[in-house]
């Protein structure tokens, strides 16, 4: 994999901001949600044509659900792949359906053996039908399983050990369950399985009734950027760091803004 840069989550209304960034194509990256590749924008082909890296990230396949992936959405993720010469695809360690029914939202997973089990077997199916590497992210949740019997960061490393996935490390998840946990994110951060990170979100959030939440659509808070530098000593981070905004775009000074931010907490080349 080539050496680590910022990118930004490529959507159609960023389309012209991101074809403007000198560098996107060159040291940093893209990263486009795998399930609106259907029809795909001209825009992010032409990004691809120019030489970014460009990953499908996976929102829908359900990896932690009881039920096994379906075959054609796994199907779905490797021709986005293959469309856009990826280097990697991702997806959530999550579950969005059960007995037939759509939650319409990533869902936290309980940290025990069963669902441990389940997340091995989906992994294993869908790494089955790829031709690149699959990386899983860890999500923000408000609330723990009581019935937990691992910690986040001995789930993950074993969960990685039995599938040979990579790991897509939030640093903003990571910043919001610590938070609303009551606990150290460093410490959080360092539990992870750092020796294996393919790359790394950064994103905005707010506080609600008492509750932060990893929003897309916040600027980035200085806590999130702070240990968007802890983390850049603690790991290589595969392609680097993508900053991800999802509603409220701000002006593009504001989005060069924090993409400077990133590269220099990261201790990397920017891109503006």
């Amino acid at each position: 994999m080539t050496s680590p840069g910022v990118g930004l989550g490529w959507r159609p209304p960023l389309a012209r901001f991101a074809a403007d960034l000198p560098g996107l194509a060159g040291s940093g990256f893209a990263e486009v949600i795998a399930e609106t590749l259907h029809r795909p924008d001209p825009a992010l082909l032409e990004l691809r044509d120019r030489g970014a890296r460009i990953v499908p990230h996976g929102v829908r396949l359900s990896l932690g659900g009881a039920a096994p992936v379906e075959p054609e959405r796994v199907a779905h993720l490797a021709h986005c792949a293959e469309l856009l010469g990826a280097p990697l695809v991702s997806e959530h360690v999550a579950f969005v359906r059960a007995g037939g029914l759509e939650a319409g939202h990533l869902l936290p997973v309980p940290r025990s053996r069963a669902a441990l089990d389940a997340l091995t077997r989906n992994i294993r199916l869908t790494r089955a039908e790829l031709d690149v590497p699959l990386a899983v992210e860890p999500i923000a949740a408000l609330f723990d399983w009581p019935d937990d019997e691992y910690t986040e960061g001995d789930f993950l490393t074993e969960l990685l050990d039995r599938t040979g996935a990579l790991l897509l490390l939030d640093v903003a998840n990571v910043y919001a369950n610590a938070r609303n946990r009551g606990r150290d994110p460093v410490k959080e951060l360092e539990s992870f399985p750092l020796d294996r990170v393919a790359y790394c979100h950064v994103a905005g959030g707010g506080e609600h009734d008492g509750y932060y939440h990893d929003t897309h659509t916040h600027a980035l808070p200085e806590e999130v950027l702070a240990l968007v530098g802890e983390a850049g000593r603690r790991t290589t981070a595969g392609l680097g760091y993508l900053l991800e905004r999802d509603g409220n775009y701000p002006p593009a000074a504001a989005l060069r803004a924090e993409l400077d931010a990133i590269a220099d907490a990261a201790g990397l080349a920017r891109i503006t």
